[in-house]
């Protein structure tokens, strides 16, 4: 039952993938009287979130993302340059697309919350492009992603980082996403989104759902404004409890900027969350942009061909 949510989500990429051919009659966006709407965000992500946007067949994508530690409040200032000094979670990653609507990548990062030192694997799937003449409306893509904490076990064992078994060590996540863009210049994103965490402390939540929503607004040929938003649903009496052993959780906000230069989509990004992956940023954070804490950071995409450019010309 702790892997359902994912498994789901893999079965319903592989039967979708084989009914393709069943919805192409809809769906049918790669003929000439159905041309498909191209580069609805810069890269695969948003901000902190994934878009709907995918890696081309055989495309490789490494990927290094970072959050620096306060700007204001009590842990930031002058006295950390502004957190600079401070690095809340760093992440490097590969990424790969196995055709034009699939792909897969394996990551580590340092983590933010209790449970640290993940290794994340995820998986993408393009299911609906939307199309230039409205023939589709809008793109939809869904997401995978299972993560597990390679840390020594903690010895308290009502942490959340503490590890009876090897289960104890997995999150994941799944979730939709849709977008569509509005003309050349404005994009908009909707994410459901489930997190289920194997082990978490008390009161906690293993399962949690939360709706995302993210934008792009283009600038120039190769910048844009991005913002992203993650609602948690988490219970009143989760809340009322962490609030009274002063915590007090708060939903992750963030604001960019895209710039794309040759083969590489650097983002500049301002976040009140301290943590990159969707099992942390989501349920666990506990900084606010009203407090100062806040930090900036940035994501660097540079992507490789390693073969099959002939398939991009087709």
């Amino acid at each position: 039952m702790k892997i359902i949510a994912f498994l789901l989500l893999c079965t319903s990429i592989s039967v979708y993938g084989q009914a393709q051919q069943d919805l192409s009659h809809l769906f049918d966006s790669t003929g000439p009287a159905h041309p498909k709407v191209l580069y609805t965000y810069k890269g695969t992500r948003i901000i902190m979130g994934h878009s709907t946007d995918m890696l081309r067949k055989h495309e490789l994508d490494f990927r290094v993302d970072h959050r620096f530690g306060d700007l204001g409040g009590e842990f930031g200032g002058s006295k950390t340059f502004y957190g600079i000094d401070n690095s809340t979670d760093i992440r490097i990653g590969l990424e790969y697309g196995i055709t034009d609507r699939l792909m897969a990548g394996l990551g580590r990062s340092k983590g933010s919350g209790e449970q640290r030192q993940l290794i994340d694997l995820l998986v993408k799937y393009k299911l609906v492009e939307q199309t230039q003449d409205g023939h589709v409306p809008v793109s939809v893509a869904l997401l995978g992603t299972a993560v597990m904490s390679a840390m020594t076990s903690e010895e308290d064992p009502h942490k959340a980082a503490w590890f009876g078994d090897a289960s104890d060590r997995m999150s994941y996540v799944a979730q939709s996403i849709v977008s569509r863009k509005f003309g050349d210049r404005l994009a908009f994103s909707l994410s459901p989104t489930y997190v289920h965490r194997n082990r978490v402390g008390y009161m906690d939540m293993n399962n949690m759902f939360a709706l995302g929503v993210g934008g792009r607004l283009k600038v120039s040929k190769r910048i844009g404004i991005v913002a992203e938003y993650f609602y948690p649903f988490r219970s009143q009496a989760s809340r009322d409890y962490y609030k009274s052993q002063g915590i007090t959780f708060y939903n992750p906000l963030g604001v960019g900027l895209e710039i794309e230069t040759g083969g590489h989509v650097f983002h500049i990004n301002f976040t009140n969350s301290t943590a990159i992956q969707e099992t942390q940023f989501i349920p666990e954070t506990t900084t606010s942009w009203l407090q100062g804490q806040f930090r900036w950071g940035f994501n660097i995409s540079r992507r490789f061909t390693l073969f099959g450019k002939k398939d991009w010309k087709k």
